[in-house]
């Protein structure tokens, strides 16, 4: 199922896919809002300030998320160079926004969509709503991170675009890494687009960082398998895209 973007494609889709997390705030509000009143003066300030903070972070979080996925250029895929790849391989975790982007930017090449989703290790609820609201095509190749089903050297082009942090076990992570570079031909390149876990992800999803890895954990799990970063790039303050070469 293509993914047709609209103005507000990216809140709207953190909303709905993460809508628990607001009604708990918004029931919490309210709770606090209604035994204010048996509270002394200093607690009703504090109170007061906490929710102030609360709300602040809140919608702070969804304009910076607004200007990251709607606004910036982001989904115009114009950080990837490789315009002369013919085959390419997009690897998703379990939602893919960007197979039909990538095969519109290279009409000549052929644009592989692989899915790594195993409902048993990804048990993150937004991912189980996402796939409900948007299945993956027919043409969706599910794949098992660690035992991809690919010939050597098949793919100039690989991308993996806010995917590979939800392997959350750092060997398997490594593996994952290890089976892309085997697919990978002598000349190609993969392309690992992440937030990063640094001071400006931390002002915009506050402890929602704690998800995202830092670009020295990132290096490290470039190095152990194999792979050498010939140049990076932020597409906004808040991503990273790393070209990889093995």
């Amino acid at each position: 199922m293509e993914i047709k973007r609209s103005r507000f494609q990216g809140v709207s889709n953190i909303l709905r896919f993460n809508w628990h997390f607001y009604v708990l705030a918004i029931l919490l509000f309210i709770v606090v809002l209604m035994i204010l009143p048996y509270f002394s003066e200093d607690l009703q300030r504090i109170a007061f300030l906490g929710l102030g903070l609360a709300s602040f972070s809140i919608l702070s979080s969804l304009l910076i998320s607004y200007y990251i996925y709607d606004y910036s250029d982001l989904y115009q895929l114009n950080w990837i160079q490789n315009l002369a790849a013919t085959k390419i391989l997009n690897v998703n975790a379990g939602f893919d926004e960007t197979s039909e982007l990538l095969r519109r930017k290279f009409p000549d090449a052929v644009v592989y969509a692989a899915d790594f989703y195993d409902p048993k290790k990804h048990t993150e609820v937004s991912i189980k709503r996402a796939r409900k609201r948007y299945p993956a095509p027919a043409d969706t190749i599910s794949v098992n991170s660690s035992d991809l089903p690919f010939k050597t050297e098949t793919f100039d082009l690989i991308c993996c675009i806010f995917a590979a942090h939800e392997i959350r076990d750092p060997q398997e992570r490594v593996l994952f890494l290890k089976e892309l570079a085997c697919t990978l031909t002598t000349d190609g390149s993969i392309m690992i687009t992440e937030h990063l876990r640094d001071l400006n992800n931390f002002l915009a999803f506050q402890i929602g960082f704690f998800h995202f890895y830092s670009d020295g954990c990132w290096r490290r799990i470039f190095k152990e398998a194999g792979l050498r970063i010939v140049a990076h790039r932020k597409i906004n303050p808040f991503i990273i895209s790393y070209s990889l070469k093995k």
